[in-house]
């Protein structure tokens, strides 16, 4: 069983590297919310122990499969066996809902909304810009706290952005109806956007790896950034940071 898996590798065995990615997993940024609600929902309060080994998440990613079943899951050599990763385990895991995700070019810009009372009516809203809002704890409307939270809380805790990145103006004009944002299938969404970013966050890694031990002489380990990508069709990518021997 475990000759017939490795012909089965995406990434042959004598192809794989060392490397460590490196990622933000931006719990430690729950107190802003704390700050802002004066609570933070009871599934994150242990979440400052949790811990990210990029190691881990590389060696996986090195035993992807290839597999005949369904494109949006991925399968993984561990041993002898073949593991799943697929969005039944995922929302069992998270809690998150799924379902069909709506059109989102739909909603609609609430006039004198948050985007207008905080930010000026800027069409692009960024990490540092809302968090620096939650920490002055002034608010203008009734449950503008809230909305603003659930931003916070999608973008950088459960998605994982990096802080460069901005929050899509569509997800600003959904939260303005508490009850659509509540409704909508955050666990698809979430989970599509990882099975992509996964799917994609070797490719062509092998090659460049090689050619920096060439140009630049460095030793056999590579440091990745692990975070969103500027593109549509690869939301997520891994940036090459080379580690000099010592």
């Amino acid at each position: 069983m475990g000759s017939e898996l490795k012909d089965l590798l995406k990434t042959p065995e004598d192809e794989w590297y060392d490397g460590k990615i490196t990622r933000h997993d931006h719990f430690s940024d729950l107190k802003d919310i704390d700050v802002a609600l004066d609570s933070v929902p009871e599934q994150f309060k242990d979440g400052s122990g949790m811990k990210f080994s990029g190691s881990v998440v590389h060696r996986l990613l090195l035993r992807e499969l290839h597999h005949d079943g369904p494109q949006d899951e991925m399968r993984f050599m561990l041993g002898t066996r073949s593991v799943r990763f697929s969005k039944v385990k995922f929302c069992l895991i998270t809690g998150l809902k799924f379902g069909v995700i709506p059109d989102t070019t739909r909603y609609e810009m609430v006039q004198s909304g948050i985007q207008q009372r905080y930010f000026n009516g800027a069409g692009d809203v960024d990490y540092e810009q809302l968090r620096a809002v939650l920490r002055i704890g002034v608010f203008e409307e009734q449950y503008d706290a809230v909305k603003l939270c659930l931003l916070y809380m999608l973008n950088w805790i459960l998605m994982g952005l990096d802080e460069r990145e901005k929050v899509p103006l569509w997800q600003i004009r959904l939260v303005e109806d508490l009850d659509a944002f509540d409704a909508f299938p955050w666990g698809a969404h979430v989970y599509r956007q990882s099975i992509i970013g996964f799917k994609n966050a070797l490719n062509g890694r092998r090659v460049r790896y090689e050619r920096l031990q060439q140009e630049k002489g460095f030793g056999s380990s590579v440091r990745f950034s692990f975070g969103r990508s500027k593109t549509k069709t690869e939301p997520y990518s891994m940036r090459f940071i080379p580690i000099e021997p010592n």
